[in-house]
Protein backbone atom coordinates (compact mmCIF):
# COMPACT_ATOMS: atom_id res chain seq x y z
CA UNK A 1 0.00 0.00 0.00
CA UNK A 2 1.37 3.45 -0.97
CA UNK A 3 1.20 6.09 1.71
CA UNK A 4 0.95 9.71 0.54
CA UNK A 5 1.31 12.87 2.48
CA UNK A 6 -1.06 15.75 1.74
CA UNK A 7 2.02 17.99 1.70
CA UNK A 8 4.00 15.85 -0.72
CA UNK A 9 4.36 16.29 -4.48
CA UNK A 10 2.65 12.94 -5.02
CA UNK A 11 -0.76 13.95 -3.63
CA UNK A 12 -3.73 13.06 -5.92
CA UNK A 13 -4.91 15.69 -8.44
CA UNK A 14 -8.30 15.93 -6.71
CA UNK A 15 -6.57 17.00 -3.46
CA UNK A 16 -4.52 19.66 -5.26
CA UNK A 17 -7.60 20.96 -7.10
CA UNK A 18 -9.53 21.19 -3.82
CA UNK A 19 -6.75 23.14 -2.09
CA UNK A 20 -6.35 25.50 -5.10
CA UNK A 21 -10.08 26.07 -5.75
CA UNK A 22 -10.24 29.47 -4.02
CA UNK A 23 -7.22 30.76 -5.96
CA UNK A 24 -8.66 29.56 -9.29
CA UNK A 25 -12.12 31.03 -8.61
CA UNK A 26 -10.69 34.41 -7.62
CA UNK A 27 -8.46 34.41 -10.71
CA UNK A 28 -11.39 33.55 -13.00
CA UNK A 29 -13.53 36.33 -11.55
CA UNK A 30 -10.74 38.88 -11.91
CA UNK A 31 -10.03 37.93 -15.51
CA UNK A 32 -13.76 37.99 -16.39
CA UNK A 33 -14.05 41.54 -15.03
CA UNK A 34 -11.02 42.60 -17.06
CA UNK A 35 -12.55 41.21 -20.25
CA UNK A 36 -15.95 42.85 -19.56
CA UNK A 37 -14.41 46.28 -18.99
CA UNK A 38 -12.12 46.03 -21.97
CA UNK A 39 -8.87 45.55 -20.20
CA UNK A 40 -8.13 42.14 -21.80
CA UNK A 41 -9.25 40.16 -24.78
CA UNK A 42 -10.82 36.77 -24.22
CA UNK A 43 -7.80 34.79 -25.60
CA UNK A 44 -5.44 36.78 -23.41
CA UNK A 45 -7.57 36.14 -20.33
CA UNK A 46 -7.70 32.43 -21.14
CA UNK A 47 -3.91 32.26 -21.46
CA UNK A 48 -3.36 34.04 -18.13
CA UNK A 49 -5.83 31.67 -16.40
CA UNK A 50 -4.02 28.59 -17.78
CA UNK A 51 -0.66 29.86 -16.50
CA UNK A 52 -1.98 30.63 -13.01
CA UNK A 53 -3.86 27.30 -12.81
CA UNK A 54 -0.69 25.43 -13.79
CA UNK A 55 1.32 27.22 -11.13
CA UNK A 56 -1.27 26.30 -8.50
CA UNK A 57 -1.65 22.65 -9.47
CA UNK A 58 1.84 21.51 -10.51
CA UNK A 59 3.74 19.84 -7.53
CA UNK A 60 6.60 22.26 -6.90
CA UNK A 61 9.14 20.57 -4.55
CA UNK A 62 10.62 23.94 -3.70
CA UNK A 63 7.59 24.48 -1.49
CA UNK A 64 8.75 21.59 0.75
CA UNK A 65 12.41 22.12 1.57
CA UNK A 66 12.01 20.70 5.12
CA UNK A 67 10.85 17.03 5.22
CA UNK A 68 7.72 16.38 7.20
CA UNK A 69 7.30 13.74 9.89
CA UNK A 70 5.32 11.58 7.49
CA UNK A 71 8.09 11.69 4.88
CA UNK A 72 10.74 10.79 7.48
CA UNK A 73 8.68 7.80 8.59
CA UNK A 74 8.37 6.66 5.02
CA UNK A 75 12.11 7.01 4.41
CA UNK A 76 13.51 5.32 7.63
CA UNK A 77 10.87 3.28 9.47
CA UNK A 78 13.52 1.90 11.86
CA UNK A 79 14.14 5.42 13.20
CA UNK A 80 10.55 6.01 14.30
CA UNK A 81 9.61 6.44 17.98
CA UNK A 82 7.31 3.43 17.67
CA UNK A 83 10.19 1.09 16.81
CA UNK A 84 12.31 2.61 19.57
CA UNK A 85 9.51 2.06 22.08
CA UNK A 86 9.07 -1.55 20.97
CA UNK A 87 12.78 -2.29 21.44
CA UNK A 88 12.84 -0.44 24.76
CA UNK A 89 9.84 -2.37 26.08
CA UNK A 90 11.21 -5.85 25.41
CA UNK A 91 11.80 -7.84 28.64
CA UNK A 92 15.07 -9.37 27.43
CA UNK A 93 18.15 -7.42 26.41
CA UNK A 94 17.52 -6.26 22.82
CA UNK A 95 19.58 -4.37 20.22
CA UNK A 96 18.34 -3.25 16.77
CA UNK A 97 21.01 -2.87 14.08
CA UNK A 98 21.00 -1.56 10.53
CA UNK A 99 22.20 -3.66 7.58
CA UNK A 100 25.84 -2.72 8.28
CA UNK A 101 25.67 -3.76 11.94
CA UNK A 102 25.44 -0.26 13.41
CA UNK A 103 23.31 0.24 16.53
CA UNK A 104 19.94 1.92 15.94
CA UNK A 105 18.22 1.26 19.27
CA UNK A 106 18.86 -0.74 22.46
CA UNK A 107 16.99 -1.11 25.74
CA UNK A 108 18.09 -0.75 29.37
CA UNK A 109 18.76 -4.47 29.82
CA UNK A 110 21.14 -4.40 26.85
CA UNK A 111 22.93 -1.35 28.25
CA UNK A 112 23.51 -3.23 31.51
CA UNK A 113 24.68 -6.34 29.67
CA UNK A 114 27.06 -4.42 27.37
CA UNK A 115 27.83 -0.93 28.75
CA UNK A 116 30.00 -0.14 25.69
CA UNK A 117 26.99 -0.04 23.32
CA UNK A 118 26.67 3.30 21.54
CA UNK A 119 24.04 4.44 19.05
CA UNK A 120 25.23 4.69 15.43
CA UNK A 121 28.39 2.68 16.23
CA UNK A 122 29.16 -0.88 15.17
CA UNK A 123 27.80 -3.41 17.64
CA UNK A 124 30.92 -5.57 17.22
CA UNK A 125 32.93 -2.92 19.11
CA UNK A 126 30.81 -3.50 22.25
CA UNK A 127 30.03 -7.22 21.91
CA UNK A 128 33.39 -8.97 21.79
CA UNK A 129 32.38 -12.57 22.44
CA UNK A 130 33.52 -14.81 19.54
CA UNK A 131 30.13 -16.56 19.50
CA UNK A 132 28.28 -13.23 19.17
CA UNK A 133 30.58 -11.98 16.40
CA UNK A 134 30.26 -15.22 14.42
CA UNK A 135 26.44 -15.31 14.70
CA UNK A 136 26.09 -11.63 13.74
CA UNK A 137 28.38 -11.92 10.72
CA UNK A 138 26.55 -15.04 9.54
CA UNK A 139 23.18 -13.29 9.86
CA UNK A 140 24.41 -10.24 7.91
CA UNK A 141 25.87 -12.43 5.17
CA UNK A 142 22.98 -14.89 4.78
CA UNK A 143 20.02 -12.85 6.09
CA UNK A 144 18.94 -15.97 7.99
CA UNK A 145 18.13 -16.22 11.75
CA UNK A 146 21.02 -17.37 13.93
CA UNK A 147 21.31 -18.66 17.51
CA UNK A 148 24.37 -18.90 19.74
CA UNK A 149 25.10 -19.76 23.36
CA UNK A 150 27.99 -18.27 25.28
CA UNK A 151 29.23 -17.64 28.83
CA UNK A 152 29.89 -14.11 30.05
CA UNK A 153 32.71 -14.41 32.61
CA UNK A 154 32.83 -10.79 33.82
CA UNK A 155 32.07 -9.85 36.54
CA UNK A 156 30.58 -13.29 37.27
CA UNK A 157 29.62 -16.30 35.18
CA UNK A 158 26.38 -15.77 33.21
CA UNK A 159 25.03 -18.22 30.65
CA UNK A 160 23.39 -16.37 27.76
CA UNK A 161 21.58 -17.38 24.58
CA UNK A 162 21.69 -14.99 21.62
CA UNK A 163 18.99 -14.91 18.95
CA UNK A 164 19.77 -12.89 15.79
CA UNK A 165 16.68 -12.17 13.68
CA UNK A 166 16.83 -10.35 10.30
CA UNK A 167 13.88 -8.00 9.73
CA UNK A 168 12.42 -6.27 6.69
CA UNK A 169 10.57 -3.08 7.64
CA UNK A 170 8.26 -1.71 4.89
CA UNK A 171 8.83 1.84 3.74
CA UNK A 172 6.18 4.29 2.55
CA UNK A 173 6.87 3.87 -1.16
CA UNK A 174 6.60 0.11 -1.43
CA UNK A 175 10.24 -0.64 -0.55
CA UNK A 176 11.75 -2.22 2.56
CA UNK A 177 14.54 -1.50 5.03
CA UNK A 178 16.74 -4.38 6.18
CA UNK A 179 17.50 -4.47 9.93
CA UNK A 180 18.81 -7.01 12.45
CA UNK A 181 17.27 -7.61 15.88
CA UNK A 182 19.51 -9.16 18.53
CA UNK A 183 17.89 -10.50 21.72
CA UNK A 184 19.78 -11.96 24.68
CA UNK A 185 18.04 -14.49 26.94
CA UNK A 186 19.62 -15.04 30.36
CA UNK A 187 19.85 -18.78 30.98
CA UNK A 188 21.72 -18.35 34.29
CA UNK A 189 18.76 -19.08 36.63
CA UNK A 190 18.07 -22.38 34.84
CA UNK A 191 21.73 -23.41 35.01
CA UNK A 192 21.91 -22.40 38.68
CA UNK A 193 18.87 -24.48 39.52
CA UNK A 194 20.35 -27.51 37.79
CA UNK A 195 23.68 -27.08 39.59
CA UNK A 196 21.94 -26.41 42.89
CA UNK A 197 19.95 -29.63 42.61
CA UNK A 198 23.02 -31.70 41.76
CA UNK A 199 25.19 -30.09 44.44
CA UNK A 200 22.53 -30.41 47.12
CA UNK A 201 22.05 -34.12 46.45
CA UNK A 202 25.80 -34.80 46.35
CA UNK A 203 26.72 -32.70 49.37
CA UNK A 204 23.77 -33.67 51.52
CA UNK A 205 24.20 -37.38 50.85
CA UNK A 206 27.88 -37.16 51.80
CA UNK A 207 27.71 -34.91 54.87
CA UNK A 208 24.48 -36.28 56.35
CA UNK A 209 25.67 -39.86 56.30
CA UNK A 210 27.73 -39.55 59.52
CA UNK A 211 25.12 -37.91 61.78
CA UNK A 212 22.38 -40.20 60.43
CA UNK A 213 24.52 -43.26 61.17
CA UNK A 214 25.17 -41.95 64.70
CA UNK A 215 21.47 -41.32 65.31
CA UNK A 216 20.56 -44.76 64.02
CA UNK A 217 23.17 -46.41 66.25
CA UNK A 218 22.07 -44.58 69.39
CA UNK A 219 18.41 -45.38 68.70
CA UNK A 220 19.28 -49.08 68.39
CA UNK A 221 21.23 -48.88 71.67
CA UNK A 222 18.38 -47.16 73.51
CA UNK A 223 15.92 -49.74 72.23
CA UNK A 224 18.26 -52.58 73.21
CA UNK A 225 21.00 -52.77 75.85
CA UNK A 226 20.45 -49.29 77.31
CA UNK A 227 16.67 -49.54 77.53
CA UNK A 228 16.66 -49.56 81.34
CA UNK A 229 19.85 -47.51 81.88
CA UNK A 230 18.68 -44.00 82.78
CA UNK A 231 22.19 -42.53 82.93
CA UNK A 232 23.18 -43.90 79.51
CA UNK A 233 19.84 -42.79 78.07
CA UNK A 234 20.42 -39.18 79.14
CA UNK A 235 23.94 -39.18 77.69
CA UNK A 236 22.83 -40.71 74.41
CA UNK A 237 19.88 -38.34 74.06
CA UNK A 238 22.25 -35.38 74.49
CA UNK A 239 24.51 -36.72 71.74
CA UNK A 240 21.50 -37.38 69.51
CA UNK A 241 20.28 -33.82 70.05
CA UNK A 242 23.69 -32.46 69.06
CA UNK A 243 23.73 -34.59 65.90
CA UNK A 244 20.19 -33.55 64.96
CA UNK A 245 21.15 -29.89 65.49
CA UNK A 246 24.19 -30.39 63.28
CA UNK A 247 22.05 -31.89 60.51
CA UNK A 248 19.57 -29.03 60.72
CA UNK A 249 22.38 -26.48 60.52
CA UNK A 250 23.99 -28.32 57.62
CA UNK A 251 20.74 -28.32 55.64
CA UNK A 252 20.16 -24.66 56.48
CA UNK A 253 23.66 -23.73 55.26
CA UNK A 254 23.22 -25.76 52.07
CA UNK A 255 19.92 -24.06 51.30
CA UNK A 256 21.37 -20.60 52.05
CA UNK A 257 24.35 -21.30 49.80
CA UNK A 258 22.07 -22.50 47.01
CA UNK A 259 19.87 -19.40 47.25
CA UNK A 260 22.89 -17.10 47.07
CA UNK A 261 24.30 -18.98 44.07
CA UNK A 262 20.92 -18.86 42.33
CA UNK A 263 20.88 -15.04 42.43
CA UNK A 264 24.65 -14.51 42.11
CA UNK A 265 24.26 -12.75 38.74
CA UNK A 266 21.84 -10.16 40.16
CA UNK A 267 23.66 -7.47 42.11
CA UNK A 268 21.71 -6.00 45.06
CA UNK A 269 20.78 -2.35 44.63
CA UNK A 270 19.26 -1.44 48.01
CA UNK A 271 21.42 0.82 50.18
CA UNK A 272 22.17 -0.74 53.58
CA UNK A 273 23.96 0.81 56.56
CA UNK A 274 26.44 -1.80 57.83
CA UNK A 275 27.04 -0.19 61.26
CA UNK A 276 23.75 -1.29 62.93
CA UNK A 277 24.09 -4.76 61.35
CA UNK A 278 27.47 -5.24 63.04
CA UNK A 279 26.04 -4.17 66.42
CA UNK A 280 23.06 -6.49 65.96
CA UNK A 281 25.25 -9.53 65.23
CA UNK A 282 27.69 -8.77 68.05
CA UNK A 283 24.80 -8.45 70.53
CA UNK A 284 23.41 -11.78 69.34
CA UNK A 285 26.75 -13.55 69.85
CA UNK A 286 27.47 -12.19 73.34
CA UNK A 287 26.28 -15.43 74.95
CA UNK A 288 28.61 -17.53 72.78
CA UNK A 289 31.47 -15.12 73.59
CA UNK A 290 30.78 -15.49 77.31
CA UNK A 291 30.79 -19.29 77.04
CA UNK A 292 34.15 -19.21 75.24
CA UNK A 293 35.48 -16.48 77.56
CA UNK A 294 36.21 -14.19 74.61
CA UNK A 295 35.90 -10.40 74.59
CA UNK A 296 34.54 -8.78 71.41
CA UNK A 297 36.02 -5.35 70.69
CA UNK A 298 34.06 -3.30 68.16
CA UNK A 299 35.67 -0.44 66.24
CA UNK A 300 33.01 1.37 64.20
CA UNK A 301 32.90 4.87 62.68
CA UNK A 302 30.33 7.29 64.16
CA UNK A 303 28.68 7.99 60.79
CA UNK A 304 26.72 5.50 58.63
CA UNK A 305 28.68 3.24 56.29
CA UNK A 306 26.45 2.44 53.32
CA UNK A 307 26.86 -0.37 50.80
CA UNK A 308 24.58 -1.66 48.04
CA UNK A 309 23.54 -4.99 49.46
CA UNK A 310 21.00 -7.47 50.74
CA UNK A 311 20.22 -7.04 54.43
CA UNK A 312 19.72 -10.75 55.26
CA UNK A 313 22.79 -11.89 53.35
CA UNK A 314 24.99 -9.29 55.03
CA UNK A 315 23.74 -10.48 58.41
CA UNK A 316 24.62 -14.06 57.47
CA UNK A 317 28.09 -12.97 56.35
CA UNK A 318 28.74 -11.14 59.64
CA UNK A 319 27.46 -14.05 61.73
CA UNK A 320 29.78 -16.52 59.98
CA UNK A 321 32.91 -14.37 60.23
CA UNK A 322 32.45 -13.33 63.88
CA UNK A 323 31.28 -16.79 65.00
CA UNK A 324 34.33 -18.38 63.37
CA UNK A 325 36.55 -15.97 65.29
CA UNK A 326 34.84 -16.89 68.58
CA UNK A 327 35.06 -20.62 67.94
CA UNK A 328 38.46 -21.13 66.38
CA UNK A 329 40.30 -18.17 67.92
CA UNK A 330 38.93 -18.54 71.44
CA UNK A 331 42.36 -19.32 72.89
CA UNK A 332 43.39 -15.72 72.19
CA UNK A 333 40.62 -14.41 74.44
CA UNK A 334 39.82 -11.49 72.13
CA UNK A 335 38.15 -10.80 68.78
CA UNK A 336 38.31 -7.38 67.10
CA UNK A 337 35.58 -6.33 64.65
CA UNK A 338 36.47 -3.18 62.71
CA UNK A 339 34.78 -1.27 59.89
CA UNK A 340 36.58 1.28 57.74
CA UNK A 341 35.61 3.22 54.64
CA UNK A 342 37.72 5.09 52.07
CA UNK A 343 38.54 8.75 52.46
CA UNK A 344 36.23 11.30 50.76
CA UNK A 345 36.67 11.44 46.98
CA UNK A 346 38.59 8.16 47.12
CA UNK A 347 37.27 5.28 45.00
CA UNK A 348 38.54 2.67 47.45
CA UNK A 349 36.78 -0.13 49.32
CA UNK A 350 34.71 -0.44 52.44
CA UNK A 351 36.44 -3.03 54.63
CA UNK A 352 34.94 -5.12 57.41
CA UNK A 353 37.67 -7.00 59.28
CA UNK A 354 37.32 -9.72 61.94
CA UNK A 355 40.59 -10.50 63.72
CA UNK A 356 41.20 -13.20 66.29
CA UNK A 357 44.32 -13.92 68.34
CA UNK A 358 44.12 -17.72 68.32
CA UNK A 359 46.50 -20.34 66.91
CA UNK A 360 46.28 -19.05 63.34
CA UNK A 361 46.18 -21.02 60.10
CA UNK A 362 49.06 -22.67 58.27
CA UNK A 363 49.85 -21.10 54.85
CA UNK A 364 49.06 -24.27 52.88
CA UNK A 365 45.43 -24.15 54.03
CA UNK A 366 44.70 -20.51 53.15
CA UNK A 367 43.92 -20.97 49.39
CA UNK A 368 41.34 -23.70 50.12
CA UNK A 369 39.47 -22.23 53.09
CA UNK A 370 36.49 -21.09 50.99
CA UNK A 371 35.94 -24.51 49.39
CA UNK A 372 32.80 -26.37 50.40
CA UNK A 373 33.34 -28.69 53.37
CA UNK A 374 37.06 -27.92 53.54
CA UNK A 375 38.29 -28.03 57.14
CA UNK A 376 41.76 -27.41 58.55
CA UNK A 377 41.01 -29.80 61.42
CA UNK A 378 37.99 -32.02 60.69
CA UNK A 379 37.63 -33.26 64.26
CA UNK A 380 37.86 -29.82 65.83
CA UNK A 381 35.47 -28.34 63.27
CA UNK A 382 32.81 -30.95 63.95
CA UNK A 383 33.33 -30.62 67.70
CA UNK A 384 32.70 -26.87 67.35
CA UNK A 385 29.45 -27.58 65.45
CA UNK A 386 30.82 -26.34 62.13
CA UNK A 387 29.46 -27.51 58.80
CA UNK A 388 32.39 -26.57 56.58
CA UNK A 389 30.18 -24.22 54.57
CA UNK A 390 30.56 -20.93 56.46
CA UNK A 391 33.43 -19.38 54.50
CA UNK A 392 32.09 -20.75 51.22
CA UNK A 393 28.83 -18.93 51.95
CA UNK A 394 30.77 -15.75 52.82
CA UNK A 395 32.64 -15.92 49.50
CA UNK A 396 29.47 -16.37 47.45
CA UNK A 397 27.71 -13.50 49.26
CA UNK A 398 30.67 -11.24 48.54
CA UNK A 399 30.70 -12.33 44.89
CA UNK A 400 27.05 -11.34 44.56
CA UNK A 401 27.86 -7.96 46.16
CA UNK A 402 30.85 -7.56 43.76
CA UNK A 403 33.21 -7.70 46.72
CA UNK A 404 36.10 -9.93 47.76
CA UNK A 405 37.43 -11.81 50.79
CA UNK A 406 40.98 -11.35 52.12
CA UNK A 407 42.47 -13.89 54.54
CA UNK A 408 45.66 -13.16 56.44
CA UNK A 409 47.15 -15.45 59.08
CA UNK A 410 50.45 -16.21 60.77
CA UNK A 411 50.60 -19.45 62.79
CA UNK A 412 50.60 -18.60 66.48
CA UNK A 413 49.44 -15.01 65.92
CA UNK A 414 45.79 -15.40 64.94
CA UNK A 415 43.96 -14.70 61.68
CA UNK A 416 42.21 -11.76 60.02
CA UNK A 417 39.26 -12.18 57.64
CA UNK A 418 38.42 -9.00 55.70
CA UNK A 419 35.26 -8.55 53.62
CA UNK A 420 35.80 -5.81 51.02
CA UNK A 421 32.84 -4.03 49.40
CA UNK A 422 32.94 -1.48 46.56
CA UNK A 423 32.38 2.03 47.85
CA UNK A 424 28.94 3.48 47.16
CA UNK A 425 28.78 7.00 45.77
CA UNK A 426 25.91 8.52 47.74
CA UNK A 427 25.29 12.04 49.03
CA UNK A 428 25.59 12.60 52.77
CA UNK A 429 21.82 13.10 53.05
CA UNK A 430 21.18 9.67 51.55
CA UNK A 431 23.67 8.10 53.94
CA UNK A 432 21.93 9.67 56.92
CA UNK A 433 18.56 8.49 55.61
CA UNK A 434 19.92 4.98 55.15
CA UNK A 435 21.34 4.99 58.65
CA UNK A 436 18.01 6.16 60.11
Amino acid sequence: MTITSPNSGFAPWSDRLRRSAIILIATALGLAASVMFGGLTLPQAGLVFVVIAGAALVPWHLHQSVPTTEDMIGARPAETPVVQALVGGMPDAAVLLDRAGRVLHFNTAAAQLAPALRKNELALFALRSPEIIAALREAIATRQPQRASYVDRVPIDRWMELIVTPLLLPTAFGGSEYCILMTFQDQTPLRRVEEMRADFVANASHELRTPLAALSGFIDTLQGPAREDAKARERFLGIMHAQATRMARLIDDLLSLSRVELSAHVRPEKLVDVVPLVRQVVDGLEMLASERQVVIDVELPPEPVVVAGDNEELLRLLENLIENGLKYGASGGRVVVSLTEPAPNDAGEIRLAVRDFGPGIAPEHLPRLTERFYRVDVGDSRAQGGTGLGLSLVKHILNRHRGRLLIESVPGHGATFTACFPATKTPASEKIAAGA
